[in-house]
């Protein structure tokens, strides 16, 4: 009963998470019309931090030993801070399903650093697979530049998915020895504070912004990242990366319906079918070349 319950709460959890996440991708796109990169990530943590701080001090949730956080930093810099300036520069220019394509490359560069890094051994499909992978990225941005023009929002969206690489890499230890909260909330808030030149700009611009610009940032500090990131944490402390990564080439579907009713924004043609090549380079990758 104990095992059948653990795997219920995990799925709920990966439910969350394919849900939450795509409506991130959107979220963003709708906010980046009255506030710059910086400014969104900024008031996205800043929400998401003040309110994890609330919910810790209530519920007395210890932080974790001194001894990770130094690690927990460098995470938090990569996973949050880094990675939300990378992509709200590249939505800028680039729709949001097109951007969950690209950045739903993530198993590739996870398992890139693995062979670096952790000495794990790979077969020469991974490196085909990698190849078609990155042609499905060449494809989308030919069809969000608008022709034969490559769109330089594609390359933010391309350092985004490797930070959120490392950054699911160097969270895995922390979970074997601290709780997803613990190790999201902490990350969140160093995440933050690396933010916080962004305040300046964010000042001025808060006023003068239409309401429903703020409150989709809300939305973006409150649901994907607070929700969307304890329940992917969670599902990490129980799962393999592995195997809980390729549950995320339903992102960009969701995306794509979640855009088309919030904007009623659709990616070309070209981005769609670049996008499907790209997510077959993933999926060729991780199933046949056996890398965890």
């Amino acid at each position: 009963m104990t095992q059948h319950r653990s795997a219920w709460r995990t799925y709920a959890a990966l439910t969350a998470v394919l849900l939450l996440w795509p409506s991130a991708f959107v979220g963003i796109r709708a906010s980046l019309q009255f506030y710059s990169a910086g400014e969104v990530a900024l008031l996205r943590y800043l929400v998401a931090s003040l309110v994890l701080i609330v919910y810790c001090i209530a519920k007395k949730v210890p932080l974790i030993p001194l001894r990770d956080w130094p690690l927990t930093a460098v995470a938090g810099f990569m996973g949050f801070s880094l990675y939300s300036v990378a992509v709200n520069r590249g939505e800028a220019t680039v729709t949001a399903a097109a951007a969950s394509f690209i950045v739903n490359t993530v198993p590739i560069f996870s398992s890139l650093l693995a062979v670096a890094f952790l000495g794990e051994r790979t077969r020469a499909v991974m490196w085909f697979g990698t190849f078609v992978s990155i042609v499905g990225t060449f494809v989308i941005a030919l069809g969000e530049g608008k022709g034969i023009h490559f769109d330089s929002g594609v390359l933010y969206l391309l350092v985004a998915a490797i930070a959120q690489a490392v950054y699911f890499v160097l969270q895995k230890p922390l979970l074997s020895r601290h709780s997803a909260l613990q190790v999201t909330s902490l990350a969140i808030w160093t995440g933050t504070l690396l933010l916080l030149p962004y305040l300046s700009g964010l000042w001025l611009d808060v006023p003068r912004a239409p309401h429903a610009a703020t409150i989709a940032v809300l939305y973006l500090g409150t649901f994907p990242t607070i929700i969307g990131y304890v329940a992917w944490a969670y599902v990490l402390s129980k799962m393999p990366i592995s195997s809980a990564s390729p549950f995320l080439y339903i992102v960009p579907v969701n995306t794509i319906l979640i855009g088309w009713i919030w904007l009623r924004e659709m990616p070309s043609g070209l981005s769609i079918a670049g996008g499907c090549l790209s997510l077959l380079g993933v999926a060729i990758m991780k199933r046949r070349a056996g890398i965890s």
